[in-house]
């Protein structure tokens, strides 16, 4: 697999700015880029390929979607439940986010399969992001929120989920950014 020289650069420069901000000792560059590799070689194969997380596509294959694992499938499943939502929503705003991916970062920061960002994460009561069953439960929890919010509308609350319930409100609907109306495409027509 081969994530580009650019990508794995952009993910050390974040690591470094953050150790930077909190004083930690620095990790030398070329031992983490060789242990970041191995790790990514080592969870190709967890889903059946890596996924992009801008065209939910599988780097490499037919173009297929992939499907969440067993124990995804289940956390989301039960998340839904414990929110009253739809699992097929749940299912398909995960799969817009990461692919289904609980080790997936953004460049904005957002983590975890549901993508949470760590403020929004904390106020959820998210401990752990990384964690797949707390990030779905997170992800749910505040996509019931956004359903609330916005009297049920699908589109409305997914619109919120990508671009922040307040541009929402700001554009009465979803809002005229080209990001947030993909998302909202895309994830309806996982959902259909």
């Amino acid at each position: 697999m081969d994530m580009g020289s650019s990508g794995v650069t952009q993910i050390i420069q974040r690591i470094q700015n953050i150790q930077a901000r909190f004083g930690s000792a620095a990790v030398g560059t070329a031992n983490f880029s060789k242990l970041l590799e191995s790790e990514l070689q080592t969870k190709t194969g967890e889903f059946g390929g890596v996924v992009n997380s801008t065209t939910g596509k599988k780097n490499g294959s037919s173009g297929q979607l992939t499907s969440p694992g067993a124990n995804i499938s289940g956390l989301i499943s039960a998340s839904a439940n414990k929110y009253g939502l739809d699992p097929k929503l749940v299912s398909a705003v995960a799969q817009a986010e990461s692919g289904y991916r609980a080790d997936a970062v953004s460049g904005s920061g957002a983590v975890g399969v549901m993508q949470l960002m760590p403020e929004t994460a904390a106020e959820l009561g998210v401990n752990n992001v990384y964690d797949p069953a707390q990030n779905i439960d997170g992800g749910a929890k505040y996509l019931k929120q956004m359903l609330t919010t916005f009297h049920g509308d699908v589109s409305k609350a997914v619109a919120a989920y990508n671009a922040g319930p307040q541009a929402v409100k700001n554009y009465n609907g979803v809002p005229p950014y080209a990001e947030t109306q993909n998302y909202v495409s895309k994830v309806l027509d996982l959902y259909q």
